[in-house]
């Protein structure tokens, strides 16, 4: 009898807050033989606690999708296990599993009283919208494997690893006119890294599918650096570090000219012609500090003006935006920063913007906190980056919005 005035409780309790069974789905697991049915008719399967299982971000499906060529998605994580081009702290190698450790409470509860009132977590309040339970398929594919020994044969690693995932067919709208070469409609690719420097090859991969795409960079650093200037540069492959995979971008014609944009930048300079240097790749500069004056709407606005809401835009963040008071496990910590709540705050407000892929870098796990504070908060913001490209729907329909532009011109 107590058992039945519980169900009958939490069933009342979900019901007014608007729990539905018919939009709310309970996670199912493998464990058959270790579920209890507590009403009649009830049965399913137990799914793991939210603190045990193989780590996935956010406890989404894996699939080797390097493997095996069939694997389809609209949205795939992949973690780039690279640190050697790091100036100062190494060990972001270790980002990709650290930041999935961190995600591991964006999804997936499950009462165990009753399937008829469980719920599968997961849902943005803010943005209203649960990326985990929405028209895309969304998987993490692993791992691209990376050599730690030789930095020029890493980053074509990475490169081919990345364009491999993203070149193949979405899983959704496929044979659809997008907004890649040849009217091609491709996945999004979410990539954990890894340090910073791994945004260059990730960006030849995205120029060989989309050709110069604008970026949002959010960053405490420019890394827009001249390799002479920032490490010498004594050969080829040292002139590619995480301070210089910009100018490099921008030499290679990767960058779509004057529509970039640094967020959260504080760095330390030589003198104002840093700043002045900073503009032959095209980028718009938004210190850390102006957001003190303009607060998060005012850098929200600055951000959409920069890049526009039609073009193919490329979403890179650097963990060290937030200050190491919130993000203490990074490569280069810089004090002055933002808060978890305020970079949140300022991602939603890019809704309606044309993230064609995304990566969040820098994250290294041996300098954080027992609690897991860096990790959880690359997990969080690329909670809110998935959720937005979710909301924008799949990017076949970017191709369309262009073309009744054009009739309309």
């Amino acid at each position: 009898m107590k058992v039945a005035v519980s169900v009958l409780g939490l069933a009342a309790i979900a019901a007014a807050h608007g729990y539905h069974e018919e939009d709310q789905t309970p996670i199912e697991g493998p464990h058959n033989a270790l579920w209890y049915n507590t009403l009649p008719g009830d049965g399913g399967t137990q799914a793991d606690s939210v603190f045990s299982g193989i780590s996935t971000f956010g406890r989404i499906q894996y699939h080797p999708c390097l493997t095996s060529r069939s694997v389809k998605y609209d949205i795939a994580f992949i973690g780039a296990p690279f640190d050697t081009g790091t100036s100062y702290r190494p060990g972001a190698r270790f980002g990709p599993s650290g930041i999935r450790q961190g995600s591991r409470r964006l999804n997936l509860y499950l009462p165990l009283c009753s399937r008829r009132v469980g719920f599968s977590g997961g849902y943005n309040v803010p943005l209203k919208a649960n990326p985990f339970n929405s028209w895309a398929k969304v998987i993490d594919c692993g791992d691209i494997p990376v050599t730690s020994y030789d930095n020029g044969y890493a980053l074509q690693q990475i490169e081919d690893g990345h364009n491999l995932l993203l070149s193949r067919a979405p899983y959704t709208d496929a044979d659809k006119p997008g907004p890649a070469k040849k009217d091609r409609t491709l996945p999004r690719l979410i990539t954990l890294g890894g340090d910073h420097t791994i945004t260059l090859p990730l960006l030849r991969s995205i120029n060989r599918e989309y050709g110069p795409v604008s970026v949002i960079h959010f960053d405490s650093h420019l890394d827009t650096w001249k390799p002479k200037v920032f490490g010498g540069s004594p050969s080829q492959q040292a002139s590619i570090n995480h301070g210089t995979y910009f100018f490099h971008a921008a030499q290679e014609g990767l960058l779509a000219n004057d529509s970039n944009i640094h967020a959260g930048i504080r760095t330390t300079l030589s003198g104002p012609s840093d700043y002045e240097n900073d503009g032959y790749c095209g980028f718009q500069i938004v210190e850390a500090r102006e957001i003190d004056k303009i607060g998060t709407d005012g850098i929200i606005k600055k951000i959409r003006e920069r890049v526009g809401t039609e073009k193919p835009v490329y979403l890179s963040i650097d963990i060290d935006t937030l200050d190491p008071a919130f993000a203490p496990a990074t490569g280069t910590p810089e004090t002055g920063g933002w808060t978890t709540r305020e970079l949140r705050t300022i991602i939603r407000g890019l809704e309606g913007i044309n993230l064609i892929a995304a990566d969040i870098v820098e994250v290294a796990p041996a300098y954080d906190t027992n609690a897991e504070l860096t990790t959880m908060a690359a997990a969080d913001t690329l909670y809110e980056v998935m959720t937005l490209m979710v909301k924008k729907g799949p990017l076949s329909g970017m191709k369309e919005k262009e073309e009744r532009l054009e009739l309309k011109a």
